[in-house]
């Protein structure tokens, strides 16, 4: 049983009466609901010291999950840099939705991560572009969602090691919108849909999106790489 922290910059729950009412136990409480059981999870949010990332809850966390909006700036950098760290070391990270502006992300990437966006209450499309990726199990061949908020075209990010879903929106966009990655001894995903003023993470099959990813994303049992000056293995003889 892994151990998942689940991280909510939990404002708009605070601020806007419809997100209340759509996640009354905030967004990381419906995460929760239906991750737990299978693992065990806890939650931490922005306002909590240290953003409720201790070094005793990241040196916990197998899987961490992020979702923010309204306050990226608001996070500490010093938190943003033990996250990195603990990324490197193989905990694995799960981006969503508007994450991708996050600091953390930001950093991992090396690119601006910005986009193109719209709130107009349309159709999302997720197809499953890559069948044979363990995030895709269950799902078929895509996911429907009647109303989403649109992401488009360009999205600064680097190319991903692995795409697994590509987005078509109502409106006409596509959008690369679920995208993994490697950095370190850790595996990161990227997941697109999930707009604070929707139900999307009440949808069955995007919940198991999710499940899939933290299996996916479990680090592995392997020490960090050792860098820097090295001695050699092998006697070097020297040269006449």
């Amino acid at each position: 049983m892994m151990h998942i922290t689940i991280w909510n910059e939990n404002r708009h729950e605070q601020k806007n009466p419809e997100v209340k009412e759509i996640y009354p136990e905030g967004i990381h409480g419906q995460l929760k609901s239906f991750l737990e059981g299978a693992h065990t999870v806890t939650t931490a949010t922005l306002d909590e010291p240290e953003h409720g990332l201790t070094d005793e809850v990241l040196k916990k966390t197998d899987v961490l999950l992020w979702w923010g909006h309204l306050a990226h700036e608001e996070v500490s950098d010093e938190v943003v840099e033990k996250v990195r760290q603990r990324v490197l070391e193989g905990m694995g990270l799960i981006v969503l939705h508007s994450a991708h502006f996050s600091k953390i992300f930001k950093v991992l990437m090396g690119t601006s991560c910005d986009l193109k966006w719209r709130e107009a209450d349309e159709t999302e499309r997720l197809w499953v572009v890559d069948p044979s990726h363990p995030i895709t199990e269950g799902i078929g061949e895509y996911i429907e969602l009647e109303r989403e908020e649109m992401y488009g075209e360009h999205f600064d990010i680097p190319a991903p090691d692995q795409l697994v879903f590509l987005s078509w929106f109502e409106g006409g966009e596509v959008f690369r919108s679920g995208c993994t990655y490697q950095r370190g001894n850790g595996r990161i995903f990227y997941f697109r849909p999930g707009h604070e003023t929707y139900p999307t993470y009440h949808n069955d099959k995007v919940q198991r999106v999710i499940q899939n990813a933290v299996e996916w994303a479990a680090p592995l049992s392997r020490p960090r790489p050792i860098y820097g000056n090295a001695p050699s293995i092998e006697e070097i003889k020297p040269k006449n």
